[in-house]
């Protein structure tokens, strides 16, 4: 007999079979190196200018820290209770109930397991062209039909022609503010797709980096029990990429649904960076500020130099080199500076993570030089060769 708290042979079979045939989870991390040359990340010089994952220089704060040191030598045990607190203190603070939050190291598990549980044969995949790609993979997977629809002129998502690409589609994914051109879709525009969706499908809202940006949060239509899912992660703004912590958050029916892929131990080190990051009221305005201050210094330089960019409320921005955008991609790795990379609907534009002040700075000097050299000598660069993400992992 099967109950909540022990698992049978044949359920036990289900879910080797389901997290077999998962697949493997990639993120950012692996997108972004996925079209250097390098094999991530031995090769990389001294000195480089790591502009090219949206990571956050910053690392995790004070109080984070010191939460990682005093939970380092408890890291011979499992700790579930502090994956309960960071739930707990999350929800508290959003007024969630209870059953609403589910705790994974980041957020791209999540991801993949949503699309994994709504979609199908049957049931299609819809996305912003250009867009996190997380999703598109999951979805070949699932062998999901796969729809990507361009964003409007604003460069927000189409919402009104995401919703018409695929009337069985199981999956909507908005990613607010958009990965990769940092820019927003307006709340009502979601609640639209949220009212006009295809019946039983669900919207998967990606707020990765809602914190960064003045978009309005959906939490408070999970709070009315709709249909979405949303994922939070501590990569952004906390600073957290190599600790690792994220949520999804919705319903519990509908987060019960991404149980059959499994959900491994939280590490310990990662639930209390996150518990005491939460806890630090200061952290979210003094680093949006401080990522923004950054970002607006580099977007008066490239309008002082007349160069074309998408301004974003984010920690990464696209700009239209006018040229082969990987050929510029190879060009700025020979000064050492490592930019983001090139979206096939895109070719020329290249995708750019707000690093620190000296960061940019070098960045500004690289960009000028590269941009300044005649556009056939893109084509003397050695071949530039594209690699799977799965090539970094052996």
């Amino acid at each position: 007999m099967e109950s909540g708290c022990c698992v049978s042979r044949r359920s036990f079979m289900r879910l080797a079979g389901a997290v077999a045939a998962a697949g493997p989870i990639l993120t950012e991390a692996h997108f972004a190196w996925g079209q250097s040359a390098l094999r991530m990340p031995m090769n990389i010089a001294p000195g480089a200018v790591l502009i090219n994952a949206n990571e956050n220089p910053l690392g995790p704060c004070q109080a984070a820290c010191e939460a990682i040191a005093k939970a380092g030598p408890m890291g011979g045990r499992y700790d579930y209770a502090l994956t309960l607190e960071v739930a707990k203190v999350f929800s508290e603070r959003q007024g969630l109930k209870p059953g609403y939050v589910a705790v994974y190291a980041g957020s791209s598990e999540p991801l993949h397991y949503t699309v994994l549980a709504f979609t199908s044969p049957e049931r299609g995949f819809v996305t912003a062209d250009p867009g996190y790609e997380a999703g598109m993979r999951a979805a070949s997977i699932s062998k999901a039909k796969l729809s990507k629809v361009p964003l409007k002129a604003d460069h927000a998502h189409n919402v009104k022609a995401m919703v018409a690409a695929d009337p069985n589609a199981g999956v909507l994914y908005i990613c607010n503010p958009n990965n990769p051109t940092g820019t927003i879709t307006p709340k009502e525009d979601i609640v639209w797709a949220l009212e006009n969706k295809p019946k039983g499908s669900i919207l998967l809202v990606d707020e990765a980096y809602i914190h960064l940006s003045d978009a309005d949060s959906c939490i408070d239509m999970v709070k009315a029990d709709k249909d979405l899912v949303i994922l939070r992660t501590f990569s952004k703004i906390y600073g957290m990429a190599g600790i690792r912590c994220g949520f999804a958050i919705g319903r519990p029916d509908l987060l019960e649904k991404l149980q059959a892929y499994g959900q491994n131990p939280m590490p310990i080190t990662g639930a209390a960076a996150a518990t005491a990051s939460l806890k630090d009221e200061t952290l979210v305005p003094t680093r949006k500020k401080i990522i923004a201050d950054i970002r607006n210094d580099t977007f008066e330089w490239l309008t002082a130099n007349n160069y074309s960019f998408i301004p974003s409320q984010s920690n990464c921005f696209m700009i239209d080199t006018q040229r082969d955008g990987k050929g510029f991609y190879a060009a700025m790795v020979k000064k050492n500076v490592y930019i983001g990379r090139v979206w096939p609907v895109w070719p020329t534009y290249v995708r750019v993570t707000v690093g620190s002040k000296d960061d940019m700075a070098k960045f500004k000097v690289a960009f000028k030089e590269v941009m300044d050299s005649p556009v056939a000598a893109m084509l003397s660069l050695p071949e530039h060769r594209e690699i799977t993400p799965f090539s970094h992992l052996g």
